[in-house]
């Protein structure tokens, strides 16, 4: 707020020129813009927006960016050079790089689709040591599929600020979470899990590879998105243009990825004896997707907040009915035995997912609709 109302006095009538005062005061960010986008895109991320730019005698912020970055000066022959066309191993580097961030996000699902196969053939202790090769070879292969392209965290994100933890605890309540609360309503569990989806404490491995196989629709849909907005960007003549275009495409592309993930979830039923369809893994696939959409774009508190209450809810759902075996407590385990006798244990992570998703869907569509959105993050201090 101080900010803005030093630029006011300095856009104030009697200033001889106001532009210079905000040339001076954003100058760094000038000198590093390769084009006048990202100065409007840097502007609106310090609060400067197409009101604020009629102060300065420009119809919008994208005009007031055009005549910042033609102010600043810049070497020609520098400029051309940098402008060049690449050579030839730039543009085969280049090509491979397509083809990996193409084929990379499909690692993932394709282990995970193994792991099963190579249970199904093994006993014993050696069943054991297959388990546990299966779940390491899938989480490297998902962080490796993660660490690259449109779902890449930025460099300059704290470890701190990321959601991986929460992430893994709710895949596993999605692989554990609905077989504990059924058995524990019915009075058990009796013994640890065994790896099967007919045992005391069943497993639901069909969540668990239908949303590793979506790693590269979410990818490819992520990039889709990407690519529109930055190029909206460039035609774009104020910012609520901008965000009025790329609403209805963020809206768009989280429902193709839900087409994709129900797809995939009716395409791995037969094979785990699974439901064709299943509204938890869908709504829990569209809680991770935003998420990541808002994580990828800087916007960490708010997706790191729902997943942990998400997973907080979730935890609480069969921690009350255990609870309620104690002495005096038995009301405690009543409402989650309500709702999952009216619609069945997968209520709890439908109600729990679908809330956090849609809550981070409403907070998307005005943060990722904002041009300073899609600034790198070197471009966005």
């Amino acid at each position: 707020m101080t900010d803005l109302n030093e630029l006011d006095r300095g856009a104030a009538p009697g200033a001889a020129d106001p532009v210079k005062v905000l040339l001076h005061r954003h100058r760094e960010l000038c000198e590093r813009a390769v084009d006048p986008l990202e100065i409007a895109a840097g502007l609106e991320a310090h609060g400067i927006t197409d009101r604020t730019a009629a102060r300065f005698r420009h119809r919008d912020v994208f005009s007031l960016a055009e005549e910042l970055y033609a102010r600043v000066p810049r070497d020609a022959d520098t400029a051309t050079g940098t402008a060049g066309a690449p050579d030839a191993p730039a543009r085969e580097g280049g090509g491979r790089r397509s083809v990996t961030l193409l084929l990379l996000p499909l690692l993932p699902g394709a282990l995970c689709a193994a792991a099963p196969v190579a249970l199904a053939r093994t006993n014993g202790q050696t069943r054991l040591y297959a388990a546990a090769a299966g779940v390491l070879a899938v989480a490297l292969a998902l962080r490796t599929a993660l660490r690259h392209g449109p779902l890449a965290l930025p460099g300059g994100l704290p470890s701190r600020s990321t959601t991986g933890s929460w992430t893994c605890w709710l895949l596993a309540y999605a692989v554990l979470g609905d077989g504990l609360l059924r058995t524990a309503i019915a009075g058990g569990p009796d013994g640890l899990p065994d790896g099967t989806t007919g045992g005391d404490w069943p497993l639901a491995l069909a969540p668990l590879l239908a949303l590793t196989l979506a790693v590269a629709p979410a990818t490819w849909t992520a990039g889709l998105f990407l690519t529109y907005a930055r190029r909206k960007l460039a035609t774009s003549r104020g910012l609520e243009d901008f965000a009025a275009s790329v609403r209805p495409v963020l809206l768009g592309a989280v429902t193709l990825f839900l087409v994709a993930l129900a797809g995939l979830v009716a395409l791995c039923a037969p094979f785990l004896d699974a439901e064709p369809v299943s509204p938890a893994v869908l709504a829990l696939g569209a809680l991770l997707f935003v998420a990541r959409l808002l994580t990828v774009h800087g916007f960490t508190h708010a997706p790191r907040v729902i997943l942990m209450l998400t997973v907080v809810v979730q935890v609480l759902a069969p921690a009350t009915v255990f609870a309620a075996r104690l002495p005096g407590c038995g009301a405690l385990g009543a409402p989650v035995e309500a709702l999952a006798a009216a619609w069945g244990p997968t209520a709890v992570p439908v109600l729990t997912c679908g809330a956090g998703a849609l809550t981070l869907l409403v907070h998307a569509s005005r943060t990722l609709a904002r041009a300073s959105a899609h600034l790198r993050p070197e471009q966005a201090r």
